[in-house]
């Protein structure tokens, strides 16, 4: 039975919340005729977005993401902005992740009404995961939400697949943990658009001072980006009640974004952007149908059989199995 497209899309344009998470459930299902539906609706929904501030955050392990999100989300809701939080977690294929984990992590910012927190579930591959989190992040936008924040939950190739959908990439690090400049990639200081040093606070500040300065002569290793911008590294504190060092990580954001926008580089980056995940989808659907082809399931046991005992060359083995493709199944 066909599912009609047009109370979805109206539903999000209104707002309505219970409409959202319907339209997400349906982006989220692997059933085909959802999958239909679901691509009619992003199409009648994609004039409506576009104009939302698009944030990604990552930082290492116990660096509190979590408590740094809650408080940045509190402050700009508490500014008149509507705020979307969606996770990234390619950490748990076997569970799925936790239940509600990212609601019960952000329990004062999950309570208010201009506040939608979804973390994306985890899929078989981490483009898959990537793909509902750029489909989800258009459908709240299309809703009204004007800043959208990407977490990354997970580690390794995460960093970079929220980096490639956002207008902003946000690093957080923490002081004191040992050798800070060892505690981080070199690839993801590639990334930042900032990096801060979060738990600036207490018996910590002096130390947060010092990981500051190591940063920024990291940093100064690295060729920019764009001449438009040199990533800054700030201080902040997630528990300080002024809040200070969160809203100059807000006005650094909309620094950055000024600046790109003067010269055309963010637009530029969007549909760079917008390109680069039309190719992704192209690789992710190839890599489907060579697994669903009829004649790949019958020879590719024996094809990996022949490499692992050394009998056939990944090369040939490889070059056998596209050929399947162009020849319904015949070796």
């Amino acid at each position: 039975m066909s599912i009609d497209p047009k109370p979805y899309v109206d539903g999000v344009r209104s707002g309505d919340r219970r409409a959202l998470a319907k339209t997400i459930t349906l982006i989220e299902s692997a059933l085909p005729e959802h999958q239909n539906a679901a691509r009619t609706i992003l199409d009648d929904l994609l004039p409506h977005t576009g104009n939302a501030v698009r944030i990604g955050i990552t930082g290492v392990p116990g660096v509190g993401k979590s408590t740094f999100i809650e408080s940045f989300g509190t402050m700009l809701v508490r500014g008149g902005h509507r705020v979307g939080v969606l996770a990234i977690d390619p950490s748990s294929r076997r569970s799925g992740g936790s239940i509600l984990a990212d609601k019960t992590r952000m329990e004062k910012l999950s309570t208010e009404p201009d506040a939608f927190i979804r973390p994306s579930p985890s899929g078989n591959t981490l483009g898959g995961v990537a793909r509902k989190t750029r489909e989800t992040m258009l459908v709240c936008e299309a809703a009204g939400f004007d800043v959208m924040i990407i977490e990354t939950v997970g580690v390794g190739q995460s960093e970079t697949a929220v980096a490639s959908m956002v207008d902003f990439f946000l690093v957080l690090m923490i002081a004191g943990a040992g050798d800070e400049i060892q505690g981080i990639k070199k690839g993801i200081i590639e990334l930042a658009d900032a990096i801060a040093v979060n738990k600036a606070d207490g018996d910590n500040v002096k130390r947060a001072m010092a990981a500051k300065k190591q940063y920024e002569t990291a940093l100064h290793f690295l060729s920019p980006v764009t001449m438009t911008w040199s990533p800054p590294v700030l201080t902040c504190s997630a528990i300080d009640e002024t809040m200070s060092g969160i809203r100059e990580i807000w006005e650094t954001v909309l620094d950055h974004r000024e600046k790109l926008n003067a010269t055309g580089e963010l637009s530029e980056k969007r549909r760079r952007q917008a390109l680069d995940w039309m190719w992704d989808l192209i690789h992710e659907g190839l890599r489907d149908r060579f697994h669903s082809h009829p004649g790949i399931k019958r020879h590719l046991p024996q094809f990996i059989r022949e490499v692992e005992g050394g009998t056939a060359a990944p090369t040939v083995a490889a070059s056998r199995l596209l050929f399947l493709l162009d020849n319904h199944g015949a070796v």
